[in-house]
């Protein structure tokens, strides 16, 4: 993990640094060519690798080519491999790029390209895309650096102590710290996995069991409701007075007797059919 820290700063320089460089006079950015090494004035881009710049120490590195800004013969500039003899450093003031240790003078714009000229000026001026000087770029990256190594060997020394405190040695901790450095998810991804089965096997069944349940529930309701009308129409029966019928015989026999009755006389039938008269003379 340690040796991890500045190759994230390295990554970090290279991603979030990187700037076009824009002649202040006549407003293209400058662009090295994938083929020869040649420098070009183009319209600037800022998708365009090609045109991307960083500070590398005291050179000046091109995104698309991987290559340094270079001085070749007295006047004469191109992109070469940082390695390589040709490698030059430059010196940045008040946005002038000029050759460092060299009195050869600026880099400058012309309509071949770019070269080296003693005059000055704004074709001697190099500026990102919000007209900033490209040497601001190289204090902040300057101002930046020793801040992150600073951090990485306060890291380290962190890390030093705690090796110390856990009575472990270095080898064992970096062993460690590779094992739970890799992150494997397949252990939880599986058993994330069969909880989510299992989950779904006892939703499944506890929906069942309610399904059931309401049925059931449906079904001793509705007996209930047909017994209690059942229930009530029996009531309803019992509570009638049964109704005595009477044939037009019977009928017929009854009505001499009431004819042969005096006006104002009362008389009372009882239950075994006998008509007796209430007041006798």
């Amino acid at each position: 993990v340690l040796r991890t820290w500045p190759h994230s700063y390295a990554g970090f320089f290279a991603d979030t640094e990187a700037f076009l460089m824009k002649n202040a006079k006549v407003k293209l950015c400058l662009q090295a060519s994938p083929m020869n090494g040649d420098l070009l004035l183009e319209d600037c881009n800022p998708e365009s690798d090609f045109q991307d710049w960083s500070w590398q120490g005291d050179s000046l590195m091109n995104h698309g080519t991987q290559s340094c800004l270079s001085m070749v013969g007295a006047n004469r500039v191109q992109t070469s491999l940082c390695s390589s003899a040709g490698y030059t450093s430059w010196d940045c003031s008040n946005s002038l790029l000029s050759p460092l240790g060299s009195s050869q003078g600026y880099l400058v714009a012309n309509r071949k390209g770019v070269a080296l000229n003693s005059v000055g000026g704004l074709k001697a001026q190099w500026q990102d895309v919000a007209d900033r000087s490209v040497c601001e770029e190289k204090a902040e990256r300057d101002r930046y650096f020793p801040a992150a190594l600073a951090s990485t060997h306060v890291y380290g020394h962190t890390a030093g102590n705690m090796t110390l405190a856990l009575g472990i040695g270095q080898e064992e901790l970096e062993e460690l710290l590779w094992f739970f450095r890799r992150e494997d998810p397949s252990t939880w991804n599986y058993s994330v996995l069969a909880l989510s089965f299992v989950a779904l096997i006892l939703g499944l069944l506890l929906l069942a069991i309610n399904i059931v349940r309401n049925r059931k529930r449906k079904i001793h309701m509705y007996r209930e409701a047909v017994q209690t009308t059942q229930q009530a129409e029996l009531e309803a029966k019992q509570a009638l007075m049964p109704v005595q019928e009477y044939s037009p015989a019977e009928l017929q026999q009854q009505e001499p007797v009431l004819q042969d009755q005096i006006s104002g006389e009362v008389v009372v039938q009882w239950k075994d059919g006998t008509v007796t008269s209430l007041y006798t003379e």
